[in-house]
């Protein structure tokens, strides 16, 4: 007997008793390709009736967090979940309704055809009204900044609109608190997974975002998940170029040392210099074997992200 494809639309909640109902109203129950359409909602700790709202509305799976966790530990809880309910496809949005779910079936598409393992749905950043010029450029130059760290080729990387492959869903790990969206990308891209992005709609918005209050939030946050996931997944590149730095100061010292030794007799004494020269040197070798180290547990990492990977699959596979 063929098991039927399923498809399930998680969506994080925290607080959102008042938005859900327009979010599951917009959401399909139908989508091409699949057999059964099922919804999924997160709820992250929150005070007031969400998980009830939830179930009211019919959703078909609720998991609660006990405290609030962040949204990043509330998408892993809906892989988790997801996948455990027997998801071929898993597809997270936002709970204040910001992404049409009548773009779901174009977002899911290169999935169910083989030409991707995750999708990202793609704003039209330039044509949101919401959005002031300040955020655009923002938004623009993070997801350029994430292209260059990844290798992939996203133009929103901040979108939380996103499809995943059963495969794609078990290997992914999140360490941030606050988000996954750019993390997930750096981690895919060094893992080989193939990325794509589809052009998506969305709707007027619903309320202002809780995950970002303001521009200088969005920067710092967006820069410490950059750096964070490069840190964990190319630890050799980073260390390398941050040991640059001191190794290039170093070589410049000696140098300047060197030129003004052949030209003046009273400076072949000032052996400071040369000692300053030497520390920068110093640092930058410190930096780079701090680099090796770091690439070895990543290495360590990898392999026993593929057994992690292997017995996962094992285990869900027996559950369905």
């Amino acid at each position: 007997m063929t098991r039927p494809r399923t498809l399930i639309i998680q969506i994080p909640c925290l607080d959102e008793e008042a938005t859900l109902p327009a979010t599951v109203a917009d959401l399909p129950t139908r989508v091409d390709g699949f057999d059964v359409v099922e919804w999924l909602v997160i709820d992250d700790g929150s005070s007031d009736r969400t998980s009830a709202v939830a179930r009211e509305l019919g959703v078909h799976h609720v998991v609660r967090h006990t405290r609030n966790r962040g949204l990043a530990a509330a998408f892993l809880t809906g892989l988790d979940a997801a996948l455990r309910a027997g998801a071929d496809v898993i597809v997270n949005t936002d709970a204040d309704n910001q992404y049409s779910g009548a773009s779901i079936p174009a977002l899911v598409a290169p999935v169910t055809g083989g030409r991707a393992d995750i999708v990202v749905g793609e704003r039209p950043i330039e044509s949101i009204p919401e959005f002031s010029w300040v955020k655009k450029r923002l938004q623009r130059v993070g997801s350029w900044v994430v292209r260059r760290f990844s290798g992939t080729e996203i133009a929103d990387a901040a979108s939380g609109f996103r499809a995943f492959s059963r495969d794609a869903a078990m290997r992914l790990q999140v360490f941030g608190r606050h988000t996954y969206t750019l993390e997930t990308l750096v981690q895919a891209g060094v893992e080989g997974l193939a990325v794509t992005s589809v052009p998506v709609e969305v709707n007027p918005p619903t309320r202002e975002s809780r995950l970002v209050r303001s521009s200088g939030q969005y920067v710092r946050r967006s820069a410490q998940a950059i750096v964070r996931a490069y840190v964990l997944y190319r630890p050799l590149r980073f260390f390398f170029v941050v040991g640059l730095v001191p190794f290039l100061v170093g070589v410049a010292l000696v140098v300047r040392w060197l030129v003004l030794f052949g030209v003046d007799d009273v400076y072949r004494s000032r052996i400071p210099s040369l000692l300053t020269a030497a520390l920068f040197v110093l640092v930058a070798v410190q930096v780079w074997a701090l680099g090796f180290v770091a690439d070895l547990q990543a290495a360590s990492r990898r392999i026993q992200s593929d057994i992690r990977l292997r017995q996962r699959r094992n285990e869900l596979d027996a559950g369905r």
